[in-house]
């Protein structure tokens, strides 16, 4: 993804604002009122510098005398108005806080669809960890400025705009002296702003490579302790939590200085507003209650100029995130759904054809090199091979986890017309065509959960119907809770035969006319192996099928053998024809032959 993030970085930050809303239109709903609440609630806070003005000269009165009657209308009228006022920012945040999680909700949704839109290929070039920081942290960070910092901007420059404006009206000469303290500040915003953006880019980046160190190790804990490598592990932890705080202490020192030089500057603007103040008051050009009033409206000044720093870093922050959302959101769906727009497969048990194909990925050779092969309905095929020659490769094409750099996977049957795969919808082509994989995924819920993933809106009773049918009653037999039971983390409370027997139901609720296997070489009791091979021979029936054989059984057992070697079709044939052709799977055979032979030898050795 380097030639998408390029050219985000080349967005400038309102760029990237503009784009983000614009992924999220609910956020600009009701916007307008919501700035113009956002507008009004600022008023409250520049009533106190008026009031106090207006009752120190009032209160003094000509001849030392008090209108105390006066200053109780003054206090009376200013508390109500800051009452109505702090109402209209309560009505304000509730919109923002609606307005801005409905949208940032769909940004989620369409976050996590884009990532299940993407090919493997695509996925696999990305560290999980930094993925789910882009639809999680990445998202929150724009959340909080949103809610929070976003209003916090628009309030104060508002107060700013007020609190100068009174100012203006009270002395403009002051006014000028205050201004002229915190022009550098305003001049130097800018240089602040653009090393904020790239400083809090890499703090967005860190917190992805962390949460990708952090996980790692959680997932594969058994592996951790089974090789002693909990020292090793931590240290990588630790290296990634302290790249991370070094690019946070990096930005906040940054964030240091533009604070305390709001603060400075507004030193300088209350002593120049005394000094200056004292000299037109002596001059009799100011009262004593609007030199009071002046210097109150500097602290009025002075903490939304310090919140506009503050604003200034989050918004860097968010600025950083919603780049990060936009990359992946950018990113092309290599493996593109045509939707509503995609061609049915006919009914029937399907066969494939490979017309041409050869697939290579990203700056690498070639995997697979001008397949041509059809595969007839209803027929068993295996598909054998080394390590690397092209086996997994040739299965993804087939249930299109990815597409081919050349040629086309077709679906349909060699009477009726063949149909381009990348035509077909998802959701059409799963219907018909699934791949189990050597380690089928389990989510930690109960079991009926994870059967459910097969067929949604199945009953009980057809998931017992299931399980009799592939002849496992007696493993659920042994089941504590039956369809209640729970399977832990990744299934990690089931045995790996167990898991594997897991996915051949789901599979068979899933009902495909074409099912995918890659074979699971996991060590299994004989017991459990027994069930599974039960189940899988019942699972295939009927169905067109394609297994990357890793046991000499299955290949024996197929209707067809196909051998790739060096990403080539290299032979196609019968498990008779090819073991005494003098090839490839002559030599593999020969080589389980011996596998087989050792193990067994070594099983029945004394100890």
């Amino acid at each position: 993804m380097s030639e998408i993030t390029a050219e985000a970085d080349r967005l400038t930050g309102m760029a990237i604002v503009r784009r983000g809303l614009s992924l999220s239109p609910a956020i600009k709903d009701g916007l307008g009122l919501t700035l113009v609440l956002a507008m009004l609630s600022t008023i409250g806070g520049s009533v106190v510098p008026i009031l106090i003005q207006v009752t120190v000269d009032s209160g003094l009165g000509d001849g030392g005398e008090t209108r105390l009657s006066d200053v109780a209308w003054y206090l009376a009228g200013a508390a109500l108005l800051i009452v109505v006022t702090g109402l209209i920012a309560y009505w304000m945040r509730v919109r923002l806080f609606v307005a801005s999680e409905t949208g940032l909700a769909q940004m989620r949704v369409d976050a996590f669809r884009h990532v299940h839109d993407l090919s493997m290929l695509t996925q696999n070039a990305e560290r999980r960890g930094v993925l789910v920081s882009r639809v999680t942290s990445d998202i929150d960070q724009i959340s909080q400025f949103l809610q929070f910092t976003g209003i916090m901007l628009v309030v104060s420059v508002g107060q700013i705009i007020v609190a100068t404006a009174i100012m203006a009206y009270y002395s403009w000469q002051l006014t000028v002296v205050v201004l002229v303290t915190f022009l550098p500040l305003f001049i130097s915003l800018k240089w602040f702003a653009d090393r904020l953006s790239r400083a809090y880019d890499i703090v967005r980046r860190t917190v992805g490579e962390m949460l990708a160190v952090i996980a790692e190790p959680v997932v594969g804990a058994s592996v951790v302790r089974a090789y002693a490598i909990e020292r090793r592990t931590q240290e990588r932890v630790d290296a990634g939590i302290k790249g991370n705080l070094d690019a946070n202490v990096k930005a906040q020192r940054l964030v240091a200085v533009t604070f305390a030089s709001a603060g400075l500057a507004g030193g300088l603007a209350n002593a120049g507003v005394i000094a200056f103040g004292v000299i037109l008051g002596v001059r009799g050009d100011l009262s004593i209650g609007t030199v009071i009033a002046f210097a109150f409206l500097v602290g009025l000044l002075v903490g939304p100029v310090q919140m506009a720093t503050q604003v200034l870093t989050d918004a860097q922050n968010a600025i950083a995130s919603w780049r990060r959302v936009i990359e992946l959101l950018d990113t092309p769906a290599d493996v593109v759904d045509p939707g509503n727009t995609g061609v049915s497969l006919p009914g029937g048990t399907l066969g494939a054809h490979f017309d041409t194909v050869t697939f290579a990925y990203p700056d690498g050779p070639d995997v697979l090199k001008g397949i041509e092969v059809t595969i007839e309905p209803e027929q068993r095929v295996a598909i054998v091979g080394e390590t690397g020659s092209g086996k997994t490769t040739f299965a993804k094409l087939l249930t299109r986890l990815m597409d081919p750099t050349t040629g086309s996977v077709r679906l349909g049957t060699p009477s009726g017309e063949w149909q381009d795969i990348s035509t077909v919808s998802f959701e059409e082509l799963r219907k018909h065509i699934l791949m189990v994989p050597q380690e089928g995924f389990l989510f930690d819920a109960t079991l009926r959960a994870n059967l459910l993933y097969g067929k949604q809106d199945a009953t009980d009773a057809e998931l017992s119907d299931v399980i009799n049918d592939l002849g496992l009653a007696d493993w659920y037999a042994t089941l504590p809770r039956g369809l209640d039971s729970e399977v832990g983390q990744r299934g990690e409370s089931l045995s790996a035969g167990e898991r594997q027997l897991v996915a051949l139901v789901r599979s068979a609720l899933a009902n495909p006319d074409f099912i995918v296997l890659d074979e699971a070489t996991s060590a299994v009791d004989p017991q459990t192996e027994l069930r599974a091979t039960r189940a899988l021979d019942r699972l295939l029936e009927g169905r067109t099928s394609v297994t990357i054989a890793h046991r000499l059984s299955t290949a024996e057992n197929a209707d067809r053998v196909l051998v790739f070697d060096a990403g080539q079709l290299v032979e196609d044939g019968t498990h008779a024809q090819l073991v005494t052709a003098g090839g490839v799977y002559e030599r593999l055979h020969a080589s389980w032959i011996a596998q087989a032979s050792l193990a067994s030898h070594t099983a029945v050795e004394p100890a």
